[in-house]
């Protein structure tokens, strides 16, 4: 999996991708950068077909990624049977407009 690098070093950027999965599983919707907001996408479907598949190594995997034990247990035991009849694309991304401060262009991503 080749992520962008987002100018920070590898331990920040796994840092930063796994609080960002975690508030977006928690909160089912996030507002950030578009560009985070893409690589946060990516993650989060490999960690709802996790979800799906259920088994006690797809759990140990999302929760060796995942911060929260309670977003993992609500991540299997709610999310992941709401997309069971889903192929695949399980998260939306909204584009909202340019940040106040420096104009980034910023997105909410959310759960469909």
């Amino acid at each position: 999996m080749q992520l962008r690098r987002l100018g920070r070093n590898a331990g920040h950027r796994r840092s930063l991708f796994r609080n960002s999965v975690t508030a977006l599983f928690e909160n089912e919707k996030i507002q950030t950068t578009e560009i985070k907001a893409k690589e946060i996408s990516v993650i989060a479907e490999k960690m709802v077909t996790l979800a799906k598949k259920g088994d006690l190594g797809a759990r140990r995997q999302a929760a060796a990624f995942i911060n929260d034990s309670d977003v993992v247990k609500k991540l299997f035991e709610t999310i992941g049977p709401r997309y069971a009849e889903r192929a695949g694309g399980y998260t939306r991304i909204l584009k909202v407009g340019p940040r106040r401060g420096d104009a980034a262009p910023m997105a909410i991503i959310e759960l469909v």
